[in-house]
């Protein structure tokens, strides 16, 4: 599930608590055995050090070693983001950054998050790209229209792992 801004729902927190105790019985069950066989005074250092492990275990299945967003993780958003026919209102509200929404307000005939000014029949996101040094990652979004045309742009998300996803820009093909 890609990360953004908190939406929280009865699914969710229940997911959410459901994913944690698997993975803290799934952590009890691969150390029961080393624990059994480890002297009784070993015991709170072996604890420590398994809340460690599930500690990092959970940070790195969403981010990067580095505490910023993968390619994959980007790309789950940006289909999330542009569902089939564009962003939802939500979406709009809540994962585009303050300066995009800002430029958005300033061509109020033009959807500046799809480059268009009209809804697309599909849209596909292409492979991401991220640089790591630049702290962006971005992919092509391709929109479909009626009549087999499509058009291209590109969408760039902050990789910082601090923050919610979020669509820092796009660059609109003319």
């Amino acid at each position: 599930m890609p990360r953004h801004a908190s939406r929280t729902t009865a699914t969710g927190t229940a997911t959410a608590t459901v994913v944690s105790i698997a993975t803290a019985l799934a952590l009890t069950l691969t150390a029961a055995p080393a624990a059994s066989a480890a002297p009784a005074a070993a015991t709170p250092a072996a604890s420590a050090q398994d809340t460690s492990v599930q500690q990092r275990s959970r940070a790195d299945l969403r981010t990067d070693p580095n505490g910023r967003y993968t390619a994959e993780e980007i790309r789950r958003f940006l289909v999330s983001f542009y569902g089939k026919h564009g962003p939802s209102a939500w979406a709009r509200e809540h994962q585009v950054s303050a300066e995009l929404k800002k430029k958005a307000a300033e061509t109020p005939d033009y959807d500046l998050l799809l480059c268009a000014q009209n809804t697309p029949r599909d849209i596909s996101v292409g492979k991401v790209t991220t640089a790591q040094s630049a702290r962006v990652g971005w992919a092509t979004i391709t929109t479909y229209w009626s009549g087999n045309r499509k058009e291209n742009f590109t969408a760039y998300v902050d990789l910082d792992a601090k923050r919610p996803l979020a669509l820092l820009d796009v660059a609109c093909s003319m």
